[in-house]
């Protein structure tokens, strides 16, 4: 067993898996107190590396393109101090340092695991349920719908539409931006309806924009996280997205059989339209933002 304890976190090797732990020092940041702990088996690493610096050196890990979900829909935006897989360690624990990613080393050539991108996921992302109140409103994933709870404080085309609910098997992609703190952010659940949508993320339906605590809305990658995992691994897709007029897939039984939307779901339609058409009136929407957004009321109903 190769292992390294610092304030930051704990990394241990095995032979077969690295165990990441984060610390529970308040300098940890909550994203990574919040993922907790991650098993890394060693098929996905691709390299590992310890830098030393002038006060502190860092241990890196690097996967293998396509092995992580976490990677995948984060894109590399995770900051450094909320990157799982950056250890800062003590200069006088250099040598430990050096031995735990030399032992990750060797374990590479003798299981000879290969640097080319993976076929299919090798972590599984966060559990599920999950759910995070961001500065937009409230996001939750259950592993097979994604809903999301406006605030108060969201734009009012968002409120208008209420709360929105969407499949997984309705999903393209998730797009996630962090929220730098001097930046807005976004989460967009990317639908093939609306995958050529322009609306910007404040007044997007399908999008949260991430505007208030940074370090709250960073929560926000765990979601997009947890439904990245459930989408079709990047390997498996053979073309771009496809537009609304484009033939669709074959009809589920769901979509098959048509139901009556009660009396009480007549009204909330009607109530959410009339809205969508006062603020087109008062110029709130342009001709674009009303037609988008009320189009996806109409599907929800």
């Amino acid at each position: 067993m190769a292992e390294i304890i610092q304030r930051d976190g704990t990394w241990a090797f095995d032979g077969n898996t690295v165990r990441i732990t984060p610390g529970l020092h308040r300098s940890v940041p909550l994203f990574r107190q919040t993922y907790g702990e991650i098993a890394v088996p060693l098929e996905a690493v691709a390299s590992v590396v310890y830098e030393p610096e002038r006060k502190r050196g860092r241990l890196r890990l690097r996967l293998r393109e396509g092995a992580d979900p976490l990677l995948q829909a984060t894109g590399g935006r995770l900051p450094d101090a909320a990157d799982p897989y950056r250890l800062t360690v003590d200069l006088d624990r250099s040598g430990v340092a050096e031995y735990v990613a030399e032992e990750i080393r060797r374990g590479l050539l003798l299981e000879q695991i290969p640097k080319e991108p993976a076929k299919e996921y090798l972590l599984p992302g966060p559990p599920v349920p999950v759910s995070v109140r961001s500065s937009d409103g409230t996001v939750s994933f259950d592993g097979n719908q994604v809903r999301i709870d406006w605030s108060d404080t969201s734009d009012r085309v968002k409120r208008a539409t209420g709360p929105r609910i969407i499949d997984v098997p309705d999903l393209v992609q998730v797009e996630w931006l962090p929220n730098s703190g001097y930046e807005d952010g976004f989460l967009r659940f990317v639908t093939r309806e609306t995958a050529f949508s322009k609306l910007p993320p404040e007044k997007d339906p399908f999008a949260l924009d991430l505007w208030g605590s940074a370090r709250r809305d960073l929560l926000t990658a765990l979601v997009a996280t947890a439904v990245t995992a459930r989408l079709p691994h990047p390997s498996s897709r053979t073309g771009e997205y496809l537009p609304a007029d484009a033939p669709r897939l074959p009809l589920t039984a769901r979509d098959a059989v048509p139901t009556e939307p009660q009396a009480e779901n007549h009204d909330v339609l009607l109530r959410r339209l009339r809205e969508l058409g006062e603020l087109h009136r008062e110029g709130v929407l342009t001709d674009e933002e009303f037609a988008a957004t009320k189009a996806a009321v109409l599907r929800d109903f």
